[in-house]
């Protein structure tokens, strides 16, 4: 701040660009595994400016039911065909495309890498082949798997065991492993110039002030230097997981990374219990309708590589008590 000030004050094309913000983008780039990325003072705008961007009423977009907030909106601003398969279920996805595929220009995927609200991953090679067999791009959203997925965090292609270059769009945020606030989306060269001279969320909306990107710099240099907190954060879920099962907590689909929600049912049940935890130290976040289906509420716990297993089993105990009452 006090080199750069507290904010950049306009977009990056006008008045905000700074070492900090072309610093990060290589980074993030060469984190991810492909050629160069653009950042967003907003995840959400991130997803909503991109999308709405390269598709448009020509198009076809096809999406996992389950997909953020964000990506919706985008398809709706894109003014793309839109068509949803049920949550990771490739034989729908391909059904459509199937169908769908030759009426249209172009076409685009979209799935998230480690899934918001339910704690899965999708099968991330089967779905290159499909996009590649029919001709379609792919973007992931990796808000949540960005620091989380794989050995050293790198997200889904690296969970998966592919090549971060056979995704066309990486979208990820910098406001959860990356300790900061906005967004980011990561591909091709081609693909970031087209954004940053084209995307309403990065030519007509102020740049990241550079305390943020500073902060998501270094967050990010902590992740690559320290692979050690990623192993820890993946241990301590399985812990959770398995404890949860342990006391028969309902967990879903989780797989036990960083965000593990237990199923309480209805909206009200829920909403008592997020308060009845806290009020025992517990801070967990109310998932309720329309962010899951009614009657799927949900706490969602996000874990850290820095609890300790006494406390990850006190959590669950915890909760397991309050579930008991209410």
């Amino acid at each position: 701040m006090d080199q750069y000030g507290t904010t950049v004050s306009a977009s990056r094309m006008v008045s905000g660009d700074t070492p900090v913000h072309r610093d990060l983008e290589k980074e993030i780039a060469d984190f991810v595994g492909v050629d160069a990325s653009v950042v967003f003072v907003s995840g959400h705008a991130a997803n909503v400016s991109t999308i709405g961007t390269v598709m448009n009423d020509l198009d076809l977009i096809v999406h996992d039911e389950f997909v953020h907030n964000s990506a919706v909106v985008g398809v709706r601003l894109s003014g793309a065909t839109a068509r949803s398969f049920h949550h990771n279920r490739l034989d729908k996805l391909e059904a459509i495309l199937r169908e769908e595929r030759g009426k249209y220009r172009n076409c685009l995927v979209i799935i998230e890498g480690l899934y918001s609200t339910e704690g899965d991953v999708p099968d991330l090679a089967r779905i290159v082949e499909i996009k590649e067999k029919y001709g379609a791009w792919l973007m992931v959203d990796d808000a949540h798997g960005a620091g989380v997925l794989g050995a050293h965090g790198r997200g889904l292609a690296e969970h998966c065991g592919v090549d971060p270059r056979k995704v066309d769009i990486w979208m990820g945020t910098l406001s959860k492993t990356f300790a900061s606030v906005g967004g980011y989306i990561a591909g091709n060269i081609e693909l970031c110039e087209v954004l940053k001279i084209s995307a309403p969320g990065f030519v007509f909306s102020v740049g990241l002030p550079p305390s943020m990107g500073a902060a998501a710099l270094t967050a990010l240099r902590v992740i690559r230097r320290e692979p050690e907190r990623v192993a820890r954060l993946h241990k301590n879920g399985q812990l959770f997981l398995s404890e949860a099962r342990e006391l028969g907590l309902d967990t879903g689909r989780s797989l036990g990374f960083g965000m593990l929600p237990i199923m309480v049912g209805g909206s009200p049940r829920a909403a008592k219990l997020v308060h009845r935890l806290y009020a025992r130290g517990i801070n967990t976040s109310l998932i309720i309708y329309p962010g899951v289906p009614l009657n799927a509420g949900r706490l969602r716990f996000f874990l850290t590589s820095e609890f300790t297993p006494d406390e990850v089993r006190s959590a669950v105990r915890i909760t397991k008590e309050e579930i008991a009452k209410v």
